[in-house]
């Protein structure tokens, strides 16, 4: 079972391995809609903090400028899906949400992801629902947290549409841009890592420039 699971994330990320798969079993629309429903679980389910998403998104565009995706169905499908998933991880947050923080680990669910999210959220506010879209876990867990928190759904939805255009136009548009560089192609792993970790800058900046001022209020 983790073998398999283990696969499929592999093939999720691996530009070869996702084009045999929309070309030979999930062709057409079935194809587009594996695309919607892992990035929609990734946003939106509490378990769905496992699977791939700037990877994911970097070996769409990759996909897309190979030709064997339409770039102009996959923006706006992929926005849609987290969109979507943001809105269902708040009302989770606005229904369930102290059940859930009361529920004990699970091979799917770890407490500390989201106490870590809601951390992040009380230091950022409505910015975290931007800034979680390029932070792994976070993105996850920081919609169901602003549900907790009883955030204003209209202002959230702001948020939420604004840093899901960001996070999917960027990284995908990057993915369409580069893959076709034959250096990238050979060190596609290593690529991936520097994106995310590019993605993290805006995050430390932020983080960065709260703690200063903090440093200048004690001082």
């Amino acid at each position: 079972m983790l073998q398999a699971l283990i696969g499929f994330l592999r093939t999720l990320t691996t530009p070869e391995r996702l084009i045999e798969l929309l070309t030979t079993v999930l062709t057409g629309w079935l194809g587009y809609a594996l695309l919607f429903g892992v990035v929609f679980a990734e946003t939106g389910l509490l378990t769905g903090f496992f699977l791939p998403g700037d990877s994911f998104l970097f070996t769409i565009g990759v996909v897309a400028g190979a030709a064997k995706l339409n770039i102009w169905v996959v923006l706006p499908l992929l926005m849609a899906a987290a969109i979507i998933g943001d809105t269902t991880g708040y009302l989770l947050g606005r229904r369930t949400g102290p059940h859930i923080f009361n529920r004990p680990n699970s091979r799917l669910f770890r407490r500390e992801h989201l106490m870590r999210s809601r951390e992040f959220y009380e230091k950022y506010g409505g910015k975290t629902i931007v800034y979680a879209k390029f932070v792994p876990i976070i993105r996850t867990f920081a919609p169901f947290v602003a549900g907790v928190s009883e955030m204003n759904y209209f202002r959230f939805l702001e948020y939420s549409v604004a840093g899901v255009v960001l996070w999917v136009s960027s990284i995908t548009t990057l993915g369409l841009t580069l893959g076709s560089i034959p250096l990238v192609r050979r060190h596609f792993d290593k690529v991936i890592l520097l994106i995310i970790l590019v993605s993290l800058v805006p995050v430390l900046l932020e983080a960065l420039k709260a703690r200063r001022k903090r440093t200048g209020g004690a001082g």
